[in-house]
């Protein structure tokens, strides 16, 4: 969330000047306060009218304009920004920034700013490509500006390429790892599974479990956010993982398992969210079984334990698991705990409304290696995420202090 963030928000001459409505909305129902800074040739896409209603402030457009405060509007505004945000970022923005030049109320209230800067350029292919914009780029990228790339595909001028403004959800995503305060995971490497896994039967059918990939997900997400270098292998889902989060896609239990076996050994914290089947057919036919008279009876066999698996090769990760259980919850998930070695593990039941699969909560109770339970009340999963995180980076810490010891 960005709530109690002041986002300064530049806006450039461009077709993609447009999006910056939605930003602002978006910016807004995060929590952060907005105010807009529009040069001359932004205010022929989209009016200051327009920006002052969504962000819910006065729009600033000129060097020597009307006088909002007594004091000097871009020192005003440079002081006040947790961020900075140029969207969009024209090829002329960029190189004026790059070249020093200040010489409007955008380009001065950069120049003045101490915040973190964030620009996401949007142009014409050949524009972009440019060698000037790239050494432009460069340049600032070294002096510790962020850039947020743009997507390749059509664009307003007829071309195709690398130009658009980047998606919206990107930008946002960056914006808030970016102004995020507490970064106990800083300089840390976290693991995260998530989703189902799909276990072929034949070319057209499978074997798979109901999980979304929401918890495992959001994980990964408020890793990033507090500061993590986060490395999320998923089975099939729905969901795009945050941005700045690797991603490894699998599909089988067996893909998972030697995905997460060699990234485990480089990782400080590994959290198994994923569903992973504990099954699955002896043998995958090479074409579509037909169907026969009679019943049909699969024979399954096991599937690699990855949990058990990381508790015997583990050395100074922490490592925790999930348990989804419908019956016994405790009983099953302390069971879980002793015999793979976990330092905490994650339980919930899944015929509690609010708990589950699908649900965009959850209801969960940490069991701890000492035998210390902690329940927890229903929350967002992303709540849910970051307490785990939290308990994670505790125990990592310790670890640590241990071994200087």
């Amino acid at each position: 969330m960005l709530n109690n963030k002041t986002v300064v928000l530049g806006i450039t001459g461009g077709i993609a000047a447009y999006k910056s409505a939605e930003l602002v909305r978006r910016l807004k129902k995060k929590g952060a306060e907005v105010f807009c800074v529009m040069t001359e040739s932004a205010q022929q896409f989209i009016t200051p009218l327009t920006m002052q209603t969504l962000s819910q402030n006065p729009v600033f457009t000129e060097m020597f304009g009307k006088v909002h405060h007594w004091n000097v509007e871009h020192i005003s505004l440079a002081d006040r920004a947790d961020l900075l945000l140029v969207v969009p970022a024209s090829a002329n923005i960029i190189g004026k920034v790059s070249s020093g030049i200040a010489d409007d109320l955008l380009t001065t209230t950069i120049m003045a700013t101490k915040a973190p800067i964030l620009m996401a350029p949007a142009m014409n292919v050949n524009m972009y490509q440019n060698p000037v914009t790239q050494r432009n780029i460069k340049n600032l990228k070294e002096l510790g500006y962020r850039f947020v790339a743009p997507g390749c595909g059509d664009l307003a001028c007829g071309y195709q390429g690398q130009g658009r403004l980047a998606d919206l959800d990107v930008i946002m995503d960056t914006v808030e790892g970016l102004v995020e305060d507490n970064k106990p995971l800083d300089r840390k490497k976290v693991l995260v599974t998530a989703g189902p896994t799909c276990e072929s039967i034949d070319p057209v059918r499978y074997l798979t479990n109901r999980s979304s990939g929401k918890m495992g997900y959001a994980i990964a997400r408020e890793a990033h956010l507090m500061g993590a270098e986060v490395t999320l292998v998923s089975g099939p889902t729905a969901l795009k993982p945050f941005s700045g989060v690797k991603l490894i896609s699998v599909r089988s239990a067996q893909q998972m398992y030697e995905a997460v076996l060699k990234n485990f050994e480089d990782s400080d914290i590994v959290i198994k969210a994923a569903a992973v089947a504990d099954y699955k057919p002896s043998e995958e036919a090479n074409d579509k079984l037909k169907k026969q008279g009679g019943d049909l009876v699969l024979k399954l066999t096991r599937n690699p334990d990855i949990l058990a698996e990381l508790g015997q090769q583990k050395k100074s990760q922490i490592l925790v698991g999930f348990a989804a259980e419908t019956k016994d919850v405790i009983n099953y998930a302390t069971e879980k705990v002793k015999k793979k070695k976990l330092d905490f593990i994650v339980a919930n039941d899944l015929t509690k409304e609010g708990a589950g699969f699908a649900s965009e909560s959850n209801i969960v109770t940490l069991i701890f290696s000492s035998g210390e339970v902690e329940k927890w009340p229903q929350m967002s999963k992303n709540e849910v995420a970051r307490k785990i995180l939290s308990k994670a980076a505790n125990l990592s810490k310790e670890k640590e202090c241990e071994g200087i010891g």
